[in-house]
């Protein structure tokens, strides 16, 4: 109690001090307009018997002392009325940002309702929703990015006892195509962590000019897709399944490719700086040149290379 008593005390001892400097102030001006022009102009000025001229005197020191009065007190209201609307401005922000928090929420909302739906067209608007949410906050933007990553692995997660389909020309289905449409162009924001796609059955996907940095795709299915022009710097592709994928012009400069199966992908300028292609199965891959190989920053006896390019794979150290 006493603490609370002492909290509100505060306030009451600040404001009556202001009011007693107030009328400390008021009366200080009053007795300056009394005496001041004496106290500024003694030696020219009687204290009795005053002359016309001496009135003129006391009258001009006088409206000077009152001008500079009503210019305080102007300067004083500005002040005040400068910090009511600053105060006022600040709590219309945080009402606007409140409000728009709330909108940002409720739009989440109906997004996620919308991509548990069983129909494709309510899915996609869930996932353009979602999109929309990642542009317009982004401090939303991480949460967007895993529930689309999710999305994604639930609809194409592969499993243990799985059997290969008879027909080899696959591709995602329209939901699972726009969530990594929109995942590949999402806005350049930090992330702290990899898009989790491992073992997911991605094959025939469209991912041109996709920006997948980062991201984990360790043991999936990518065969047929289009990865032309995308950007996979440091992903992890340990034994990903690459088999007559286009990566022309793509960069995979630091990609783990380590036991990746590149047969019949086609490798037309495809940056592979720094990558790793220890056990990378390249033996028909298309398009490549041995310097592309030669930029690779690790390979070994293991890595499956056509003879015309390198008769033998440079050994790791």
């Amino acid at each position: 109690m006493r603490v609370g008593t002492l909290t509100i005390m505060r306030p009451r001892w600040k404001r009556a001090g202001l009011a007693v400097g107030l009328v400390a102030l008021l009366a200080g001006y009053v007795v300056l307009l009394w005496q001041g022009p004496w106290w500024l102009d003694g030696r020219h000025l009687r204290t009795d018997n005053l002359e016309p001229a001496d009135g003129v005197v006391v009258t001009g020191l006088r409206t000077t002392l009152v001008a500079l009065g009503a210019g305080a007190v102007a300067a004083a209201g500005l002040y005040y009325t400068d910090r009511s609307l600053r105060h006022t401005r600040d709590r219309d922000r945080e009402q606007a940002e409140l409000s728009r928090e709330a909108q940002v929420t409720d739009r989440y909302v109906e997004a996620i309702k919308l991509l548990a739906s069983d129909r494709t067209v309510e899915r996609l608007g869930g996932i353009y929703a979602l999109e929309r949410i990642m542009r317009d906050s982004p401090k939303d933007h991480l949460t967007v990015v895993e529930v689309l990553a999710s999305f994604i692995r639930e609809h194409t997660l592969i499993t243990a006892d799985e059997e290969e389909p008879a027909q080899t020309d696959r591709h995602p289905t329209e939901p699972v195509q726009a969530a990594l449409t929109v995942l590949g162009r999402r806005p350049t924001v930090h992330e702290p962590f990899r898009i989790d796609l491992r073992q997911t059955d991605l094959r025939g996907a469209d991912l041109k000019q996709a920006r997948l940095d980062h991201i984990r795709l360790g043991s999936a299915k990518l065969d047929g897709s289009d990865l032309t022009e995308a950007r996979l710097t440091d992903a992890w592709l340990q034994e990903t399944c690459l088999e007559g994928v286009w990566l022309d012009r793509a960069y995979l400069g630091q990609a783990n490719l380590r036991a990746a199966n590149l047969r019949g992908a086609s490798l037309v300028d495809t940056d592979l700086s720094q990558a790793n292609l220890t056990q990378t199965d390249l033996s028909t891959a298309r398009g490549y040149t041995a310097e592309q190989i030669e930029a690779a920053a690790v390979l070994d006896n293991r890595t499956k290379l056509p003879t015309d390019i390198a008769p033998r794979p440079p050994t790791a150290e």
